[in-house]
């Protein structure tokens, strides 16, 4: 029998913009919906840790996170570059 003592998402997600917006309205958008996506998982009371944030030559932008996965604890994960 195996018991899970830590576990702990390594997640790149890229935000693309729209291309049926205008382009200053598209990035904007695209910083509203990477805002929306930081405070849903703090309301899911999810541990997270932003490692990296690039904005790309489109104005979309490519995050590098470490996220808790489900309800377990991260232990020393969080701490890892």
């Amino acid at each position: 029998m195996k018991r899970i003592m830590a576990a702990c998402l390594e997640q790149t997600a890229h935000f693309l913009i729209k291309e049926d917006l205008p382009h200053e309205a598209a990035v904007r958008a695209v910083r509203a919906e990477y805002e929306h996506y930081q405070n849903q998982m703090r309301r899911n009371r999810t541990e997270f840790r932003v490692l990296e944030e690039l904005e790309q030559s489109d104005g979309s932008l490519v995050v590098k996170l470490k996220k808790q996965y489900n309800s377990y604890d991260c232990g020393p994960y969080m701490e890892e570059a």
